[in-house]
């Protein structure tokens, strides 16, 4: 039986620009280069056994050699859920420059938490093998990444192919991934506690949307 698999990388920047974005001191334009870097982080730490890769031969300056290159036949997507998604997606698409990039948009009900989608630039299909990488900063309820999964499902993304780019992760969403998908993999800069009466992640870092763009 598969079970979600969740990586929180021990690396120590990852570690020091997580404290940055969490220190309500920090100004938006130090926030926003925080979450670029948590992208690119989380991000190297994400492909490095995923992408996939051919065996060729290159000629050096001296000699032939055997080398290995990022196979350019199989698709790559990055999907940002806007808005709080946009701040992570300079970091990811340095790593990924060649990724197509679909946006979504998705709001939550703050009196409910309900998800909403109110913009969808998925294709009506992705193509088999494609790799899909998710921008996502925070993963509270659920409710949005959920909503996520479930229109990139019927549209034939494959959840094995499938990752979660977060800089945190709370358990109600963690679990409703493992249940539901439990093929996906999360990179995550950290899992906190739980969530306050308003769906925040406690002690988490706010709302990742306003602080990336002031207001």
């Amino acid at each position: 039986m598969m079970q979600l698999r969740v990586y929180v990388p021990p690396h120590p920047l990852i570690r020091h620009w997580l404290a940055v974005s969490r220190d309500e001191a920090t100004p938006v334009v130090l926030f926003r280069t925080a979450m670029v870097e948590l992208g690119r982080w989380l991000t190297y730490e994400a492909i490095r056994d995923w992408l996939p890769t051919i065996e060729t031969t290159v000629q050096t300056p001296l000699t032939d050699c055997p080398a290995t290159l990022i196979n350019p036949e199989v698709p790559l997507a990055i999907i940002p859920i806007l808005r709080a998604g946009l701040a992570l997606l300079e970091g990811i698409q340095a790593s990924l420059p060649l990724a197509s990039i679909y946006h979504l948009g998705i709001v939550r009900d703050e009196e409910t938490l309900a998800p909403h989608c109110y913009l969808n630039k998925l294709p009506e299909r992705f193509a088999p093998q494609t790799r899909i990488l998710i921008s996502e900063p925070m993963l509270a309820t659920g409710g949005t990444i959920m909503t996520t999964m479930a229109e990139l499902t019927k549209r034939g993304a494959d959840p094995a192919l499938t990752r979660i780019i977060s800089v945190i992760a709370a358990p109600p969403a963690l679990q409703q991934l493992s249940i539901n998908y439990p093929a996906l993999s999360v990179y995550t800069a950290t899992i906190d506690e739980g969530l306050n009466e308003r769906g925040f992640i406690v002690p988490g870092l706010g709302d990742a949307g306003d602080r990336t763009f002031g207001t």
